[in-house]
């Protein structure tokens, strides 16, 4: 090949690369494939996605984490606080029928001299009773002429009286107790009916 040919065959492989260029893009656009930058920020997106919501379930938890703790933490301080209010409970509840026994004795209690010192010994007993009961938070409930209060007294019989506004608490059997407010024993009362009409002398006897 002389020199001719050869600057001849150089001229048409230059001639050549573009098409070969234009050739290979219009196959890739074909198949589908894409160039490695474009698939790197693809899957950039998709991780930094992935990663806020993990970070989201992460932050969900730690907020239903940390209200658990909260509320136990309440729970423990309340039962703690009951436990220190009510906790004389039992003891309170053993307590009331020695009171209730000294004021049965003090109201059957006879008159005279040999029955003064009893009654005295017993009214020292259950002052001094009561001050200890008080002291931790003992009330006593005695709704004599009070309207009547389901929750915290219980009816043992209903009367009618003309005095009376119907619902009043007419007599108190037992008195009821509170202990910080709890009711430990509800008063035994007799409530008031309907108003009882006075009825007039016979007609007779007024002529």
């Amino acid at each position: 090949m002389n020199q001719e040919e050869r600057q001849a065959a150089g001229q048409s492989g230059q001639g050549r690369q573009p098409e070969d260029s234009a050739e290979q893009l219009d196959a890739q656009t074909q198949t589908g494939e894409t160039p490695a930058e474009e698939l790197s920020h693809e899957q950039l997106l998709l991780t930094l996605e992935d990663a806020q919501t993990k970070a989201d379930q992460y932050w969900n938890q730690l907020l239903l984490a940390r209200a658990e703790v909260e509320n136990s933490r309440r729970r423990g301080e309340r039962d703690v606080e009951n436990a220190h209010k009510y906790g004389l409970e039992k003891l309170v509840r053993e307590l009331l029928p020695v009171q209730d026994s000294l004021e049965l004795g003090m109201a059957a209690a006879g008159e005279g001299a040999e029955f003064e010192k009893l009654r005295e010994g017993m009214e020292l007993t259950l002052k001094m009773l009561g001050a200890a009961l008080e002291k931790f938070g003992v009330q006593e409930v005695n709704p004599k002429g009070e309207k009547f209060n389901p929750e915290r007294h219980q009816a043992m019989a209903m009367q009618d009286s003309a005095a009376a506004e119907p619902n009043t608490v007419l007599t108190v059997y037992q008195k009821g107790y509170l202990l910080n407010d709890r009711l430990i024993r509800p008063a035994m009362v007799v409530v008031a009916g309907a108003r009882a009409e006075r009825k007039g002398p016979p007609l007779d006897e007024r002529a």
